[in-house]
């Protein structure tokens, strides 16, 4: 292998180092004990009209132990790995956990629950890449993003990034867990002028191999594109009318959503989806649901945070919310169990429906599409949101032009429950997969 593609440290060394870590919690005291190490390697490009703006090698590892005595925590990390150093972190945590207070729902995650067994899920692909190669796509992308069209005058930059990290974790329940998982991507940002002003878009794509990349070439065109198509926009005068929200600008939704059913904004009654349980949240044509072991997928684990098997499951099923996002801790909070959460969600997809972007638009008739959102105007006690857009004014199921400097607004319940349809334009560059939502009514403020 290559210097970028292999890791300064072997699975089971880091395994040992883990395993070292709790043996040395264990003679200071601890009644328990869990200990996260990684180890990251990478490679980052940035170019700028043509000429190299910043390289970068990145080398990390380190190592995280959290202790308890009963219910008392404490946590210290260390990226130093020799013995010493690591004996250094344990006595360190163990002196903050004689000062912290007993918190009855600390502790690791029930030992039943921990994965035992769990398929390889083709999660590590190298990329066999040396700098000039990472140098001559970034320029080939950018390249071909300001060659696309006369009115792209600038360039932001054009970047290639390549990451192999390796997960081990460990815990005194005797379970220890290691993979290793790739992350390469390639994207492009330009801006385009014409006498009425300037405008920026972008373009990336984001894979666990890099052969599932889109080529350079695309991501440079569809970034120029995506900035030339925004050139004269206007804004709206202030309205309520239905909108699309492109697959992008969908994934903030349904992130809202996860945000809303997390354990910990849930205890602490910082939800305005507290007790919703059993509730119609969505549609009954809605199904979101978690596929964690998906091959090769972004959101893909066998286990997570503290150990606990992932499994697939329904968030909403026929519209109805069947369960919580939670970790140990939270779970504890509201007196249920762990949902293998802790670190976030895993391949959390929203059923598609059979209509592409265009059939949306058609659908909708007059109305606007979203394709930016900026800011973060979430109220996720009381559901109300309003966030800076931009986008295009659809009529009769036509692009008519650009429009900026609006803000989209309404309340998340209401949003919700008038999703009309999802495309089948799904994303998968993300933890969050969903095509373009179809929305009943927004509220716009304009002019």
């Amino acid at each position: 292998m290559t210097a970028i593609q292999a890791l300064p440290r072997d699975q089971q060394t880091m395994e040992q180092i883990v395993e070292q870590m709790l043996d040395e919690a264990r003679r200071a005291g601890a009644s328990s004990a869990e200990a996260a190490a990684s180890n990251d390697l990478g490679l980052s490009v940035n170019v700028r009209l043509g000429e190299v703006e910043t390289l970068e090698h990145h080398k990390d590892q380190g190592v995280a132990i959290t202790v308890y005595f009963g219910q008392r925590k404490g946590t210290a990390s260390t990226s130093d790995l020799r013995p010493e150093a690591l004996r250094e972190a344990v006595q360190a945590a163990c002196r903050i956990a004689r000062y912290t207070a007993q918190d009855n729902c600390a502790g690791l995650a029930d030992p039943a629950l921990m994965a035992s067994d769990w398929p390889d899920l083709d999660l590590d692909h190298p990329w066999d890449l040396s700098v000039e190669q990472a140098i001559e796509l970034a320029q080939q992308c950018e390249s071909v993003a300001r060659e696309h069209d006369a009115r792209i005058i600038n360039s932001e930059g054009a970047s290639t990034n390549t990451l192999r990290g390796m997960a081990v974790y460990g815990n005194s329940h005797g379970f220890v867990g290691a993979y290793t998982a790739t992350r390469h991507s390639l994207s492009c940002s330009v801006v385009a002028a014409d006498d009425k002003g300037m405008q920026r878009d972008y373009w990336y794509s984001v894979a666990r191999d890099a052969g599932g990349l889109q080529s350079p070439e695309f991501v440079g065109k569809e970034a120029a594109r995506r900035a030339v198509r925004r050139l004269g926009g206007r804004r709206l005068s202030t309205r309520q009318c239905p909108a699309v929200y492109s697959p992008e600008m969908a994934r903030s939704l349904i992130g809202h959503f996860v945000g809303a059913v997390r354990g910990g904004a849930l205890y602490r009654k910082a939800s305005f989806l507290v007790d919703a349980l059993g509730q119609s949240v969505f549609p009954d044509f809605v199904r979101i649901h978690e596929q964690p072991h998906l091959l090769g997928a972004l959101g893909s684990v066998p286990f997570d945070s503290e150990g606990v098997a992932t499994r697939d499951r329904d968030l909403v099923t026929d519209g109805v919310l069947q369960g919580y996002v939670l970790d140990s801790y939270s779970a504890r909070k509201l007196d249920m169990i762990t949902t293998g959460n802790a670190g976030g969600v895993h391949n959390l997809s929203i059923v598609p429906g059979e209509q592409g972007p265009q059939e949306l638009l058609r659908t909708m008739g007059t109305g606007l599409l979203v394709t930016e959102l900026i800011g973060h105007g979430i109220n996720m006690v009381t559901g109300d949101y309003s966030r800076g857009a931009a986008g295009f004014w659809v009529e009769n199921g036509e692009i008519q032009y650009p429009v900026e400097e609006i803000t989209v607004a309404g309340n998340l319940k209401n949003l919700f429950k008038g999703i009309q349809a999802v495309g089948n334009d799904v994303n998968t560059d993300s933890n969050i997969r969903t095509g373009s939502l179809l929305l009943e009514q927004v509220t716009v403020a304009g002019e």
